[in-house]
């Protein structure tokens, strides 16, 4: 991910550049009922939805 910003900061367009920044990849481990597997639910949300996004079922 590192590169990507450092990508989007050498380019034209600074405002766009900041703004990715404001967005983090979460990955959330969630438990199958039915075999008690682990699976994993990953999202690229907003950095101040990241505990909605874990609270959430």
């Amino acid at each position: 991910m590192a590169k990507a910003a450092k990508t989007a900061i050498k380019t034209k367009d600074q405002k766009a550049a900041a703004e990715a920044k404001n967005w983090t990849k979460v990955i959330k481990a969630v438990r199958s009922p039915k075999t008690g597997a682990y699976t994993f639910k990953e999202a690229i949300v907003h950095k101040d939805k990241v505990k909605d996004f874990l609270a959430a079922k």
